[in-house]
């Protein structure tokens, strides 16, 4: 059986903290996890459009084996500025990799950006954009509880005709904890067109996005046709590429190697392609993380293990995406998925 931790969060992961920091004029934010020590990692990147920064470092045939931090960050190619925020204060506090006779520790910052500087704010930031000052304050932030919604990286994020968000969901499973962080900005709707209820819903626990999984959905040959008439419409109607994207972290404090954390991320994405249609188009820059901090040792055959855990991460990133929904409000002229549909 699996249940969500006693938060429901990705903090339920014991030795993970995440931080957010947000300018409401700028209608964007940043989003930091840190885990208490170097943790292994990986990515998988399956959006036609991502923005990012070392996620390279992270293939299991490179040298570098654990980072020290994870960014998620609006304002496209400049959130990216972030990083170098984390990575500074990382530093001063002496986290990072120890090189002989050098003064300085170097962390190792991952990040993933999200495309919101189209969404109203006041993106005409002068001089210098604000996302290393943000990534700063996020770290300052950083601690076992944080905002959902309206919140960090998805203060300006949008999500078809919906208010996006940042969503986080936990499940526990023999010892181990499995947690996850979703920034929900994606090209394609979060909800089965014509209803108002989540893809996400089947995988809802404990009520967490409103009891929406209990809404009995019959997906008829006209509610098809909707859908369908809806994607056309959609990719139609896109003028760029690029201006979409769903990035997250998936946490676990189960011991695995860097190769082991590179599967888990392709099967936790596959909790995207749940909550969210169409997506990995090519206008998303989907890019998700894995965090182990290997605090527990499974009795298990490893590959059995692996699939668990894999299996029970895209169930939680399906679940954090409902969240996100399900937490968000209104902002200007972007209506919340529940003022949307009066729930």
């Amino acid at each position: 059986m699996t249940a969500p931790g006693p938060t429901n969060l990705i903090t339920d992961v014991a030795g993970i903290k995440v931080g957010n920091a947000q300018d409401g004029d700028l209608l964007s934010g940043v989003t930091v996890v840190l885990p208490d020590e170097a943790a292994v990692a990986a990515v998988d990147a399956r959006g036609g459009a991502p923005g990012s920064r070392e996620t390279d470092a992270l293939d299991p045939t490179c040298l570098v084996d654990a980072v020290h931090g994870i960014v998620l960050a609006g304002g496209s190619v400049f959130g990216l500025d972030a990083a170098s925020g984390v990575m500074h204060w990382l530093a001063e506090r002496g986290r990072g990799f120890a090189f002989r006779a050098q003064p300085k520790v170097c962390p190792v910052v991952p990040a993933a950006n999200l495309f919101d500087l189209t969404n109203g704010g006041d993106k005409d930031w002068g001089d210098m954009p604000p996302y290393r000052d943000l990534g700063l304050a996020a770290c300052e932030a950083a601690g076992d509880s944080f905002d959902l919604g309206n919140a960090g990286a998805g203060l300006g994020a949008l999500a078809g005709r919906y208010k996006g968000g940042l969503g986080s969901a936990s499940a526990t499973w023999n010892g181990a904890t499995v947690g996850a962080l979703i920034a929900v900005n994606p090209f394609g709707s979060p909800v089965i067109p014509g209803t108002p209820t989540l893809w996400a819903a089947p995988f809802e626990q404990a009520g967490e996005f409103g009891g929406s999984g209990k809404l009995e959905v019959t997906l008829t040959d006209e509610t098809r046709s909707l859908e369908a008439d809806t994607k056309a419409a959609l990719i139609r109607s896109a003028a760029e590429a690029g201006q979409n994207t769903t990035i997250g972290v998936v946490a676990t404090n189960a011991r695995m190697t860097p190769a082991e954390a590179k599967r888990i991320a392709i099967m936790a994405a596959d909790g995207i392609a749940r909550a969210i249609r169409p997506i990995h188009t090519p206008y998303d820059g989907d890019v998700l993380f894995v965090l182990s901090t290997g605090a527990v040792e499974l009795d298990e055959p490893r590959p059995f293990a692996m699939a668990m855990l894999g299996a029970l991460a895209a169930d939680t990133v399906a679940r954090a995406i409902g969240r996100a929904l399900w937490e968000a409000e209104t902002v200007g002229g972007w209506k919340s998925f529940r003022d949307i549909h009066g729930l």
